[in-house]
């Protein structure tokens, strides 16, 4: 981890170490601390520059020649192998705060300029790292632990009750910059914070904007752009030894391991895992993904899931998240695999992306191109999705249109009827479900589930569970297709007809993977099988702490046996009871630093 403290006051501040912590940055009125590490090629740690610039943070980043080519002279004095850390000290150098317009990949770090007595704070622009700030009194504290940013000040721990409305109902918050913790906040994605002695600020440096459709000459020319971003991410993210692959049987993993291996032109780099249902569902995940690992002569194993998504034990564990996650109901359990992975690869792929990038915004995008009167565009959209969905795509439209649409579980009350009256009212949840509801921007004219889905704070917690997985575990995740190349690429690429079941992929992918593969359509888990793993061993027991009862009606909780949507919505009341009964309140170690008044 790594932190920063900031007296506002401008006094200096009396550090006291602790927690293991190294303390190299201090000065006067500032000092950077972290446990210096590099795993997997990701650097967590501190360096400096000129003695003027001090860094301290977790950064991984893309794209690191063309940053090199735009430094230039800058670096004449390092060496080829520059690190990542020392690449944003000089872009801090040469840039300022605007440097973050240049940088692109995983990154979180507090860098102090000392010439201009300032301390500067980014998140990379999708959030997949995280960093957390606070002020109590004259004193700020910065970190990527919230943890152990919140145990460095008396009353940091209250909880905030909008966070733990938006959780038991929603599962993650719909702010991005609230967290658990009333008075700790949460850097949002693709912000900048600057303290300094004449306050703090926070800015927002980089936005996801899609203007316009891209339009290219050629229908080939999409796949062949697509092959070559995506290469170009995985060769960003593609460590020294054996990579992993976390590879289902459907499209999106096992493209990304066929550009793997075609990059690394050695199938014998690349290792694979396919978690895959036995027991409760058979969707064929096992068959799909042999028949591409012997297509590309890769290694793969075969894990049993059925009882590896939900952990009967799992409250005996000890396991205790930063925030209240479901991610804990199977924790123990992902552990245990994802130590046998790391003993495979020390990093791991993962295909998140491309169903929400290359969502079919059909309606949007039509009517967008009719409101512009775009005549060819909409003539060549509509070809190309008749041609795109063939005889069989339109048979089964047919089908559907044809016979009644089964009763949907996901109709469930979105305020359940568990919690207590009197912290709706409190925490305006109704009011805050109608203003916020899940957090993202559906303003888009022409891709606006898309734009939207990435907008959203549920990646916060998406990447909060990876979070949660290395820090179990020493494995470290990727996400190629989240490579901002990639992903402005896929939404970038008109709807209609690359959004149509994912058609870009399934052209990119042609005589790549086995046809089987290219052409299986997406296919659903036929039951939630975390919720049918409860009904088998039962509703998990509270602990009977007063505490949950601020917030809910224990005897109102639904059954085992209930829907499989208010059984999940209610597993966020065990969740939080759970994590509240573990809570270090009353342990807190003493603080890491005091200030010394000025004068």
């Amino acid at each position: 981890m790594f932190a920063a403290l900031f007296n506002f006051d401008g006094g200096p501040l009396d550090l006291q170490p602790a927690d293991g912590l190294k303390v190299l940055g201090a000065h006067r009125q500032a000092a950077l601390l972290c446990r210096t590490s590099d795993a997997a090629g990701e650097e967590t740690g501190i360096d400096s520059l000129a003695d003027r610039y001090w860094i301290a943070g977790r950064i991984r980043l893309d794209a690191r020649e063309r940053l090199r080519s735009q430094l230039g002279p800058h670096l004449a004095d390092e060496t080829p192998h520059v690190s990542d850390m020392r690449l944003c000290l000089h872009a801090y150098a040469k840039w300022g705060e605007r440097c973050v317009e240049h940088l692109a990949g995983d990154f979180a770090f507090v860098l102090w300029d000392d010439t201009r007595q300032r301390l500067f704070t980014v998140r990379d622009q999708l959030g997949k790292r995280v960093l957390f700030h606070c002020r109590t009194g004259s004193l700020g504290i910065i970190g990527d632990s919230l943890d152990w940013v919140a145990q460095q000040g008396a009353g940091l721990r209250d909880l905030d009750e909008y966070w733990v409305a938006d959780f038991l109902t929603l599962s993650w918050s719909r702010e991005f910059h609230r967290t658990v913790y009333r008075d700790v906040s949460r850097l949002a994605p693709s912000h900048r914070l600057l303290w300094s002695g004449t306050g703090a600020s926070v800015h927002r440096y980089w936005r996801l904007e899609i203007a316009e459709p891209l339009q290219l000459e050629r229908r080939g020319a999409y796949a062949e752009r697509f092959r070559e971003l995506l290469s170009l991410a995985v060769a960003d993210r593609l460590p020294r030894g054996k990579v992993g692959i976390a590879m289902s049987g459907g499209l999106d993993s096992t493209t990304l391991a066929a550009s793997t291996v075609q990059l690394t032109a050695d199938p014998r780099r690349v290792v694979a895992c396919c978690e895959h249902y036995e027991d409760l569902m058979n969707i064929e995940e096992d068959r799909y993904a042999r028949l591409a690992a012997q297509h590309l002569d890769i290694e793969l194993q075969i894990q049993r899931f059925d009882d590896m998504v939900y952990d009967p034990l799992w409250r005996e564990r000890g396991i205790r998240p930063a925030e209240p996650t479901q991610a804990v109901l199977n924790a123990h359990l992902v552990r245990g695999i994802n130590q046998d992975l790391s003993r495979q690869a020390a990093v791991w792929f993962e295909g998140e992306g491309p169903d929400n990038a290359l969502t079919f915004d059909r309606d949007p995008y039509l009517s967008w191109l009719l409101r512009r009167r775009s005549w060819r565009r909409l003539a060549g959209a509509l070809v190309g999705y008749t041609v795109a969905k063939g005889i069989r795509g339109w048979a089964e439209t047919l089908r559907r249109h044809a016979v009644p649409a089964a009763a949907s579980d996901s109709d469930a009350p979105t305020l359940p009827g568990w919690l207590r009256p009197e912290f709706v009212d409190r925490s305006r949840l109704v009011e805050r479900i109608r203003d916020l509801g899940d957090g993202g921007d559906r303003t888009h004219p022409w891709h606006p589930t898309a734009i939207a889905s990435f907008t959203c704070p549920i990646w916060q917690d998406y990447f909060a569970g990876y979070d949660l997985q290395e820090a179990l575990a020493p494995v470290r995740w990727r996400h190629p297709f989240l490579d901002l190349r990639v992903l402005e690429f896929m939404l970038s690429v008109p709807p209609v007809p690359w959004g149509w079941k994912k058609q870009l992929i399934r052209e990119a992918m042609k005589g790549r993977l086995p046809d089987a593969v290219v052409q299986r359509p997406k296919t659903p888990l036929a039951l939630n099988a975390q919720a049918e793993m409860i009904r088998r061993h039962g509703r998990p027991q509270l602990s009977g702490s007063a505490l949950l009862e601020r917030y809910v009606e224990p005897d109102l909780l639904p059954p085992a046996d209930a829907s499989p949507s208010a059984l999940m919505q209610s597993l966020s009341a065990h969740v939080l009871d759970h994590w509240m009964s573990l809570s270090p309140i009353a342990t807190r170690p003493p603080s890491l630093y005091r200030a010394v008044p000025c004068g």
